[in-house]
């Protein structure tokens, strides 16, 4: 009886252990099991890039003008059935110069997916960024930050980056002030900052991105593409 005991208990132990592991694996920034992941770029250049998630949206619109201010190119990581109803703005996005970036087509969780829906997902908006006129390396980055195994498998089968982060305003953090102080402070070279304006219905998200812009700028930082920090990286 004891023996059945240890054994259950021994299992148990072991199934939640590899349930906290599979937790951690699923949201970490800089690990994944197959192929490369990017979260920042060593370098000793002053550089840093911005990068939007959603979207496209009529954000854009108020976005370009600002980001132009600063000399600034940022990466875009639209979401495919959001660029299929708003082409236009995509197409903006590219005249002006900016990364196009994959972000799935639906948004959803991709994490214990069939290869058939993972194709669907990264192909389906892929064929919509180069429709918007990109034709750079297009880069993916996975809906929440999550992925297991169905997704980096794929991504590494087709040669696609999987681009993460290493700075997110937006968590923890309510007021534009706070939002703003958290980049400055926790900002070094190479580094990757996510905000997300698309869907942002009060200016505030456009006042994080200026004052962050603002900021850095008098510090000396550039704004870059993440393949142009790629790049950076790779030519040390």
């Amino acid at each position: 009886m004891r023996k059945r005991l240890w054994i259950s208990a021994v299992t148990l132990l072991v199934l939640v252990l590899l349930l906290i592991g599979t937790q951690k694996w699923m949201n970490s920034r800089s690990f994944q099991f197959y192929g490369g992941i990017v979260n920042h770029v060593s370098t000793d250049e002053k550089v840093v890039a911005l990068t939007f998630d959603d979207g496209p949206s009529a954000n854009v619109e108020q976005l370009l003008p600002l980001l132009a201010k600063y000399n600034a190119k940022g990466t875009f990581f639209v979401i495919g059935n959001e660029l299929k109803t708003h082409m236009e703005d995509a197409k903006k996005i590219v005249e002006a110069g900016h990364q196009l970036g994959n972000h799935s087509y639906s948004h959803e969780r991709i994490l214990i997916k069939s290869h058939a829906y993972v194709q669907q997902e990264v192909e389906l908006t892929n064929e919509l960024i180069r429709e918007a006129g990109y034709t750079g390396e297009i880069t993916f980055r996975p809906p929440y930050g999550k992925k297991l195994f169905s997704l980096p498998h794929y991504l590494h089968d087709k040669g696609i980056k999987t681009i993460m982060w290493s700075l997110e305003p937006d968590t923890n953090y309510t007021t534009v002030e706070d939002k703003v102080t958290n980049a400055v402070n926790g900002v070094k070279p190479g580094s990757i900052i996510l905000l997300h304006p698309m869907y942002d219905k009060t200016g505030d998200e456009l006042k994080v991105i200026q004052g962050i812009l603002d900021a850095l700028s008098k510090q000396g930082y550039r704004f870059v593409t993440v393949n142009e920090l790629i790049q950076l990286g790779s030519d040390k």
